[in-house]
Formats: structure tokens, C-alpha cells, sequence
């Protein structure tokens, strides 16, 4: 039954491509207009009124709905580079560091 467990735990990162992306959590409100240094204030509040968490990538401006925001957690407005999990439009972190 364990080995099971953990194989299908395995399977669902299988297919998911780990990746480091540079970028700005924002908040699904404000997305890419929050994705600057003044904006901090304004993604926490709008965090704090129930809207998600997300990262704004500088690249391409691509928004990734953060599946565990509590990795990210005192990182709101802030320009980071977010090691994960990429699936889609989410991004499920694994590591942040400031840049």
C-alpha cells in the first residue's frame, strides 16, 4: 500500500517540468499591473481580501497561479527568482530566493 502511495506521488510530478523562473508575486487581482516594486502594499491587501497568490514571470509576463502559497510568504511584491514545479498556468514552489 506505501509503495503505492509514493508511486503515485512520484507519477504526479512525473510530467511536470521543474524549472527556475524569474519574476514578481503579485495577486490574481492585479496581475502583471502588480509586478513592480510599488505595488507591495496593494498585493498584500488584495492577498489578504481572499484574492491568489501569483507569479508574474519577467520573460514573457506569464501569470502562475501558486498552488502552495505559503512557500512564498513574506515574498508579496517582491522580485524573485521561484524554483518548481511548472503544470500549465500554476507553478507549485519548491524554492525562492530574492533578486
Amino acid at each position: 500500500m506505501i509503495c503505492m502511495v509514493v508511486s503515485v506521488a512520484s507519477f504526479s510530478f512525473a510530467g511536470d517540468k521543474a524549472e527556475t523562473v524569474n519574476g514578481w508575486i503579485s495577486d490574481s487581482k492585479c496581475g502583471a499591473k502588480g509586478a513592480n516594486a510599488g505595488a507591495a502594499a496593494c498585493t498584500k491587501k488584495c492577498l489578504a481580501e481572499g484574492a491568489k497568490m501569483v507569479v508574474v514571470t519577467d520573460s514573457d509576463q506569464k501569470i502562475l497561479n501558486v498552488e502552495n502559497p505559503d512557500a512564498l510568504k513574506g515574498h508579496e511584491g517582491h522580485h524573485v527568482a521561484v524554483s518548481g514545479h511548472v503544470t500549465g498556468d500554476s507553478i507549485h514552489v519548491m524554492s525562492v530566493k530574492m533578486l
